[in-house]
C-alpha cells in the first residue's frame, strides 16, 4: 500500500481495528494520527499503537492526506463543520464509516461538490481482522484513491465495491448488521444448552466450535450452495430434519427477509433525516 498521512477523527473500536490492521500490514506509524476528545483516549491510543494522538481535529486534518471519519452519525455534522471552516479539503481524500450518511451529506457540510469521499461500511469482525467492508465512491473519485481505500480496509478483512450508493444499505443488512443476527442465534442456542444442564462455559465452547466448523466446511465445499450443505446433514426420519422443520414451520426465511429489510429501511430513513439538517 502506498504511504499517505492518515488522520482518524474518532478513536473507537472500528478506528482502533483499522489502525491495528494497518500497523500489522507494515504501515508506517509516523503516518498515522488519531484525534479524540479525551486525554484518557489519547494516552491509550498513543501507548497502544505508538502513533500520534491529539484532541485537535483541525490540526490532524490539516496535516493529513487522508481523513477517516470514524465518529457516530449523530456527531458527524458537529465534527465536520469546524473542519470545513478552517481546512482546505479540496485535495484531501475522505473515508466515512458512518451508517446513514450519504455522499451528498458530506458535500453539503464541506460546501464542495468535488469533495473526494468514499463511503465504507465495515462490520465488527474487523476487530479481529476477519471483517468485510462494502465501499462506494462516485465516478469522479480516482482509481488511485479507490485502490488506497480498498487496501486500507483490506488490512482488516475482505472488501466489496458497490456500483450504486443505495447498495451500501444492502451491505449493512447483509454484513454490517449481520453479526448481531448470528450472535442472537448463538445466544438462543446457549440458553437451550444451559437449560439442558450444560455449564455456560461448556455450552459456549460447544456452540462456538460448531459455528467455526460450519464456516470452515462451507469454505472448503465452496462449490456447494448453503441449502445443499444443509441437505447433506439432514436425512429423512433423522434428528436434524426435525429441528429444521421447526425453523421452517416458524418462518425462518420470512423472518430473515423481514429483519434484513428492516435494517435497509432504517438506513434509508437515517439518510433522509441527516440530509434534512
Amino acid at each position: 500500500m502506498s504511504q499517505r498521512k492518515i488522520a482518524f477523527i474518532g478513536g473507537g473500536n472500528m478506528a482502533s481495528a483499522i489502525i491495528s490492521g494497518l500497523i500489522a500490514s507494515g504501515y508506517d506509524k509516523s503516518n498515522i494520527t488519531v484525534s479524540v476528545p479525551s486525554e484518557t483516549s489519547k494516552k491509550r491510543l498513543s501507548e497502544q499503537f505508538g502513533i500520534q494522538a491529539t484532541s485537535d481535529n483541525i490540526l490532524a486534518t490539516k496535516n493529513a492526506d487522508v481523513i477517516i471519519l470514524a465518529v457516530k452519525p449523530q456527531l458527524m455534522k458537529e465534527v465536520c463543520a469546524p473542519i470545513q471552516e478552517h481546512v482546505d479539503v479540496a485535495d484531501k481524500l475522505f473515508l466515512t464509516i458512518a451508517a446513514g450518511t450519504q455522499v451528498q451529506f458530506y458535500k453539503k457540510i464541506f460546501k464542495l461538490d468535488g469533495l473526494k469521499i468514499i463511503r465504507v461500511m465495515p462490520n465488527t469482525p474487523s476487530l479481529v481482522g476477519q471483517g468485510v467492508s462494502g465501499l462506494f465512491a462516485e465516478s469522479d473519485v480516482s482509481k488511485e484513491d479507490k485502490d488506497f481505500a480498498e487496501n486500507l480496509m483490506g488490512a482488516v478483512g475482505k472488501t466489496v465495491w458497490v456500483e450504486k450508493e443505495e447498495q451500501i444499505n444492502n451491505i449493512i443488512a447483509i454484513a454490517g448488521s449481520a453479526p448481531g443476527y448470528f450472535f442472537l442465534f448463538l445466544d438462543a442456542m446457549q440458553r437451550k444448552a444451559e437449560a439442558l444442564g450444560f455449564e455456560p462455559e461448556q455450552a459456549r465452547a460447544l456452540i462456538l466450535q460448531t459455528a467455526k466448523g460450519v464456516v470452515s466446511l462451507a469454505e472448503h465445499e465452496k462449490d456447494l450452495a448453503f441449502l445443499q450443505l444443509r441437505n447433506n446433514v439432514t436425512s429423512k426420519g433423522g434428528t436434524t430434519i426435525e429441528a429444521v422443520n421447526v425453523f421452517e414451520k416458524n418462518g425462518i426465511y420470512e423472518t430473515v427477509d423481514e429483519a434484513m429489510q428492516a435494517a435497509i429501511d432504517r438506513a434509508g430513513v437515517m439518510e433522509k433525516d441527516f440530509l434534512k439538517d
